[in-house]
């Protein structure tokens, strides 16, 4: 039997017994976790999703919290006294196992669902449960601590970033410099379409700016 799962932007064939490297998940080693976007299951059976299969699902593993191949990045940047910089990146990746593969009844298992480090989804579940301690104890105050959390970095110092775009990375989650110098390709893409950045994030070189920043 093997299924076809979404994680990170990318899609992977799978089989129990398998080995991966994904992006890196919000995960522990030795934890499991389960992949609920799954495109197509096969087997004696092959069942293909729209876009999902309804109930099925992948569990793996996490084996380790890992490191890509370094990478050589030349940014170049015209619109500030033309300054260039070379920056090296490791890619964060998630070392999984492939344990079972479910083709109903995912929905029912209880395992905790895989879901990316960096993405809104896994920033919004980070942030869930002390903003809705702070607006039971404090409703008049829990909009500031949205607004500007305590601990916060100024996002303002980011090329191009005003009072406009900080709001939006902190509405989204996006508090300090650190997680935005974590961000990967998917990551990337993901906040440039869910915050109408329409590429800002790489012409501006944030996430290189950022790892300086949060030195």
């Amino acid at each position: 039997m093997f299924a076809v799962l979404k994680t990170g932007g990318k899609q992977y064939k799978v089989q129990a017994g398998d080995v991966l490297r994904v992006e890196k998940l919000a995960a522990d080693a030795g934890e499991k976790i389960q992949f609920n976007d799954v495109l197509m299951v096969g087997g004696d059976k092959t069942v293909v999703g729209a876009p999902f299969v309804e109930g099925a699902a992948v569990q793996a593993d996490v084996i380790d919290q890992i490191k890509g191949e370094k990478l050589i990045k030349f940014v170049k940047r015209r619109r500030k006294h033309s300054s260039k910089r070379t920056v090296g990146h490791r890619q964060k990746l998630t070392l999984i196992k492939i344990t079972d593969i479910l083709a109903s009844g995912g929905d029912k298992s209880g395992v905790k669902a895989a879901i990316g480090s960096g993405s809104v989804a896994a920033v919004a579940v980070a942030a869930a449960a002390p903003k809705a301690a702070a607006k039971k104890a404090a409703p008049k105050k829990a909009e500031a601590v949205a607004e500007a959390p305590a601990g916060a970095d100024d996002l303002k110092k980011l090329s191009g970033v005003g009072p406009a775009l900080e709001k939006k990375l902190l509405a989204a989650g996006v508090t300090t410099f650190a997680q935005i110098a974590a961000w990967g390709e998917a990551d990337i893409a993901e906040f440039d379409e869910k915050l109408s950045f329409k590429g800002r994030i790489e012409r501006e070189g944030w996430v290189a700016q950022a790892a300086e920043l949060a030195k």
